[in-house]
């Protein structure tokens, strides 16, 4: 069962052209010209319902306008999406409580309040009656081992637990989806290892969807079985975590795709 669908999606954007020199900075001020840039180009894939698969590119392959598009922040310029049965850019509201989003450099927490208090704060955003965020934040709690810092405002936390109350306040609605955005970054190998961890345990206990995105081929290697890789706009790649490894480590394949595509 698909719980993603995406058909011949595309997003472009109009932006202003630099022109160089002084005479060109004044004339682009008077007179602008703009160019439009094809950020997305006609893709089209599927994920299963529990799937954990890893969608990657070099910087400014589409990858991220691809997830904020998934995510109904931003609208495409033509093409088909259906994400849980939901069209992202007409019920967006509807999606957000099927889905949960981590951003590794976006912050959603209240940093002076602590992470029980935030999740309080998140299960009545999401209307779920007081008795059952209680359970819920307490099961959480357990799965990703927050007893000695859940009364801690959130400021005074590392970074690696911090991730880790994200993670919890982004599944406190039970969504169906979780999409990482570089859930490990800054983060020192050990962390790492146990975020891997928890995000492995949650897919396998919750049954919840992955869609990662990483420029760390640990991150990709050890959580998907499926790779699709972007580049200046277009897929490239959609194959197994399986065959993409039979013949050599997965690192030097991604920087040989990743050379031929800038070329």
């Amino acid at each position: 069962m698909n719980i993603i669908e995406v058909k011949n999606l595309n997003k472009r954007f109009t932006v202003k052209q630099k022109e160089k020199g002084i005479k060109g900075s004044i004339k682009s001020i008077i007179k602008p010209k703009y160019k439009k840039i094809r950020a997305v180009n006609n893709i089209s894939f599927t994920v299963e319902k529990g799937e954990m698969l890893a969608f990657i590119g070099p910087n400014g392959a589409g990858e991220s306008t691809t997830i904020k598009m998934l995510t109904g922040i931003l609208y495409p310029t033509s093409g088909e999406i259906i994400v849980n049965g939901i069209n992202p850019a007409k019920q967006r509201k509807k999606l957000a409580y099927k889905i949960g989003t981590v951003f590794g450099q976006k912050e959603q927490l209240w940093t002076h309040l602590t992470p029980y208090d935030n999740f309080k704060f998140f299960g009545a955003i999401y209307d779920i009656p007081n008795d059952e965020i209680e359970d819920r934040i307490e099961e959480l709690s357990n799965t990703f081992e927050l007893q000695e810092f859940i009364n801690t405002p959130v400021r005074n936390l590392s970074l690696g637990q911090r991730i880790r109350c994200e993670m919890v306040a982004a599944l406190i609605h039970k969504p169906e989806i979780l999409f990482l955005d570089e859930p490990t970054i800054g983060l020192d190998p050990v962390v790492k290892k146990n975020i891997r961890k928890l995000i492995k345990k949650m897919n396998k206990e919750l049954g919840t969807t992955i869609f990662l995105t990483s420029h760390d081929v640990g991150d990709i290697e050890k959580l998907c079985k499926r790779v699709i890789i972007i580049n200046k706009g277009k897929i490239i790649m959609d194959d197994t975590m399986q065959n993409l490894k039979s013949n050599k480590p997965l690192e030097d394949i991604i920087t040989e795709i990743y050379q031929e595509a800038t070329i």
